[in-house]
């Protein structure tokens, strides 16, 4: 199947869809667009206007979802666990989703490591910017010595800076951003605040008013 699949994710973009609309059973829409990578979760559901670029990687997650407009830039590798597996990883947890949920709008730039062993959710307008960000949803449980996970959720119109960590159970609001080289390990609930730091804590408001939260495209000129 691995071989079929390379042959499939190397054909020109109008074979490759129509392959994968019927045979994959995806939902593509006309307008969406995958370049030159190896895109197979179980299910992938791609809106009006939503982009995945060259040389990236998906694999081993239950769903991807790109709402309208939703973009991933290129050299990205994207990995989760499977449900149904041979061993024991995860098995205590029983509704665990590998998934990738892009909200209407947002962004993930490049060369970025997103690992949705459980689910991470993005929101409308957002963007995941820079270069090598980790984003980790797994990890060992030191007390119970066991692999354990958890979700990660980033709210509408964020912006995460370059070389950021955001571990499981993370939660940053809406209206908010994260600063370069920070790491994210906790719930935040407050909007319009830079959060920054490792580990990253409040730092200081923002306006309601910056045009960066009031966007009605995700294409920052």
């Amino acid at each position: 199947m691995k071989i079929i699949n390379i042959i499939v994710a190397l054909l020109p973009w109008p074979i490759k869809r129509w392959i994968l609309v019927q045979f994959y059973l995806y939902n593509l829409h006309p307008k969406s667009y995958i370049g030159l990578s190896y895109i197979f979760p179980k299910n992938l559901i791609m809106e009006e206007g939503s982009q995945i670029g060259h040389l990236n990687l998906a694999i081993h997650l239950e769903k991807m979802l790109l709402k309208r407009g939703a973009r991933i830039g290129r050299g990205n590798w994207i990995t989760g666990f499977p449900i149904k597996s041979s061993t024991k990883h995860f098995a205590h947890q029983k509704d665990r989703v590998p998934e990738l949920l892009l909200g209407e709008e947002s962004a993930i730039t490049k060369n970025h490591h997103i690992d949705c062993t459980n689910r991470i959710s993005i929101g409308a307008f957002t963007t995941i910017a820079g270069y090598q960000s980790q984003f980790l949803t797994h990890s060992i449980n030191i007390e119970k010595g066991i692999q354990d996970s958890y979700p990660i959720n980033i709210g509408n119109y964020c912006f995460i800076g370059t070389n950021v960590v955001v571990l499981g159970g993370a939660n940053l609001p809406s209206y908010a951003v994260l600063g370069a080289k920070s790491l994210l390990n906790n719930h935040f609930e407050t909007e319009y605040r830079l959060y920054g730091g490792v580990p990253a804590k409040e730092i200081k408001s923002i306006s309601n008013s910056a045009q960066y939260f009031k966007r009605t495209t995700g294409f920052v000129s």
